[in-house]
């Protein structure tokens, strides 16, 4: 699988009120999710996201609450893939449930807000398009991929039923 889109880069420990805010987690829409999706700590993400985008982020992304809600409202705001230096574990496992590829990888430092990338989840290869820099980061372990491709853990089983 391979995904191609602009970067939108946030710091360490974003948590999971700053993905989305606890005051809109009386819903369970997913375009209304995606409309306040990071709107704490980036105001413009709902309306500058594009399908395909990618979030990298720092260290310990997703912490905080263990709500279901958080990696929902990224996926449903069509960012492709979130990449960070690392993932708090349960937001790392939602991620898979929900089907939403996520990777860590420690090129946070040569990735700026708006570079373009190229992502190969099958290598674990990122491109950074500007000038065709490469990063290696490691893959998913093919059953994880294979939630992933199914559109997370739910569509998996059924599948597999």
């Amino acid at each position: 699988m391979i995904f191609k889109g602009k970067v939108h880069k946030y710091g360490d420990n974003v948590n999971t009120d700053e993905i989305i805010p606890a005051r809109y987690l009386n819903t369970s829409d997913e375009a209304e999710l995606a409309a306040h999706c990071m709107e704490d700590i980036d105001i413009d993400f709902p309306k500058n996201v594009q399908p395909g985008d990618i979030i990298v982020a720092g260290e310990n992304f997703g912490c905080g609450s263990s709500r279901e809600h958080a990696p929902l409202a990224i996926k449903a705001s069509n960012v492709s893939c979130v990449i960070a230096q690392s993932f708090a574990r349960i937001f790392f496992r939602n991620c898979i449930n929900m089907g939403l590829p996520i990777l860590e990888s420690n090129f946070y430092q040569e990735i700026k807000s708006g570079d373009e990338i190229k992502i190969d989840l099958d290598t674990g290869i990122i491109t950074r398009l500007r000038d065709n820099k490469k990063f290696k980061t490691e893959k998913f372990p093919e059953f994880m991929q294979n939630i992933i491709n199914a559109g997370g853990l739910m569509s998996y089983v059924k599948n597999k039923i």
